[in-house]
């Protein structure tokens, strides 16, 4: 039986998800409980009429910043497009909660994210990665901050390729800024297809740990 959460701030164990991934349900999307689950391996999904639903997938995603697979096609875009970091926060996240998704109806993130993950923005957490067009938004992402390591969320392009030079760009951004990793959660091909490899939970967990301790920062002003 999967846990409702307590009104107190914590988490079961994410060893004990179901087998879909689901460690608990319920609970709020205030920064202290969001950021608390991601520093143990958690985040939430759910859809519009659905209570929180909080997972830690086995196998989990992460992309190694070195293997990144920059392919040739994408090389010869890199100069397209105007790439910007923290500029257009709400925007991304908006138009990520537009994109459409295959197999899926409606989206995931809710006016309730939007609104906890703009508050987590200007905390300092969340950020975002814009791709800019002839002075137009055409693409980008967004994720949260956890000590070494960058949690990804959603991405989207109105331009071909304009999402994966905007990811392109963040991670050579990440490396200067001393991060190791990028989680991007849930196995996809696309995202296996530019270098992201699966994870067991466990080997997940035991990363993430040692992310506090990595002289990493999030600095846009570089930009």
């Amino acid at each position: 039986m999967i846990p409702k959460l307590p009104h107190h701030l914590a988490f079961p164990d994410p060893r004990s998800a179901s087998e879909e991934g689901i460690v608990a349900y319920g609970g709020d999307l205030s920064p202290s409980r969001l950021m608390m689950a991601y520093r143990t391996g958690i985040f939430p999904w759910y859809t519009l009429g659905d209570p929180i639903l909080w997972w830690s997938p086995d196998p989990r995603l992460i992309l190694e910043l070195n293997d990144f697979k920059l392919h040739r096609s994408l090389r010869k875009k890199l100069g397209q497009f105007d790439i910007r970091f923290d500029t257009a926060f709400s925007q991304v996240i908006r138009e990520c909660a537009r994109a459409p998704r295959r197999g899926q109806k409606g989206s995931w993130i809710v006016p309730e994210m939007i609104e906890a993950y703009e508050t987590l923005h200007a905390l300092g957490h969340a950020h975002s990665v814009e791709a800019y067009l002839d002075g137009e938004l055409v693409g980008g992402l967004y994720g949260v901050c956890v000590g070494g390591m960058f949690c990804g969320e959603s991405m989207f392009a109105k331009v071909s390729d304009a999402s994966k030079v905007a990811l392109a760009m963040l991670v050579e951004k990440l490396r200067e800024w001393g991060f190791d990793c990028i989680d991007c959660q849930v196995p996809t091909e696309h995202l296996k297809s530019l270098g992201a490899k699966e994870v067991c939970r466990e080997d997940f967990l035991k990363r993430l740990s040692q992310m506090d301790t990595l002289p990493a920062a999030w600095d846009s002003r570089k930009d």
